[in-house]
């Protein structure tokens, strides 16, 4: 019997690549003062390169953009704080995301969460898609103190979910970080597709949202050991 769902966030719940490109076009808009001798577009793809899908923080980012492409009158650091302050305003959710949560709920399945990245940053960008409601308990590396892949991070939040690894179904787009760690610790795994991999042994595959409800009742009804 299924009696939790934990999830990812980025790259899973939401769709980081999409926001990322809204966010950093609207920085070029909003700082173009001092952007305007850079081509909008190479500005954007570099960005998009360099944070290389979130794994870069962005204070090394904005400093090798500051220095690539000579950029005066602003420092790294206000690059950095406009960042902070302004990406939750350009969160993307995957579609069905909200409907998928309440079909669970419905279910009386827990709902946890865990993500690694900064604490605060994070929570921003949850409160943004509307979705903080959903979560029974959420777990973000830097408040928690580790991160994914490490164990001891999925160990906690079945804790706190009070369920055995057996009872949980666990979903993220990373096949490490996400799958594998999950399948070791004894959960059942569901990869939300990403084009960045392929080949990932995961128990099910899920390219929309909505189909994660289906596939938590199907082993539910296994009874599953």
């Amino acid at each position: 019997m299924i009696k939790a769902v934990v999830f990812d966030l980025d790259g899973t719940l939401l769709n980081r690549d999409a926001s990322v490109r809204v966010f950093i076009d609207k920085q070029y808009e909003r700082l173009n003062k001092w952007l305007k001798h850079i081509p909008k577009d190479k500005y954007i793809n570099r960005f998009i390169e360099l944070d290389h899908r979130g794994y870069v923080w962005k204070d090394k980012v904005y400093k090798h953009l500051v220095e690539e492409f000579k950029i005066v009158g602003i420092t790294w650091e206000e690059f950095l704080q406009d960042y902070i302050n302004q990406f939750q305003l350009s969160c993307v959710p995957f579609s069905n995301l909200v409907s998928m949560l309440e079909e669970l709920k419905n279910k009386n399945l827990s709902l946890g969460m865990i993500t690694n990245g900064k604490g605060q940053f994070q929570m921003n960008n949850i409160t943004a898609l509307g979705i903080e409601k959903y979560f029974d308990t959420i777990l973000i590396s830097e408040w928690e103190g580790m991160k994914k892949p490490e164990p001891q991070i999925f160990n906690k939040v079945l804790s706190q979910l009070k369920v055995r690894p057996k009872e949980s179904v666990y979903i993220g787009d990373h096949p490490i970080n996400d799958v594998k760690t999950a399948r070791n610790a004894g959960m059942k795994s569901i990869w939300k597709q990403s084009d960045q991999w392929d080949n990932v042994k995961a128990d099910f595959i899920v390219s929309d949202l909505k189909d994660i409800p289906f596939i938590v009742s199907r082993l539910s009804s296994q009874n599953v050991e």
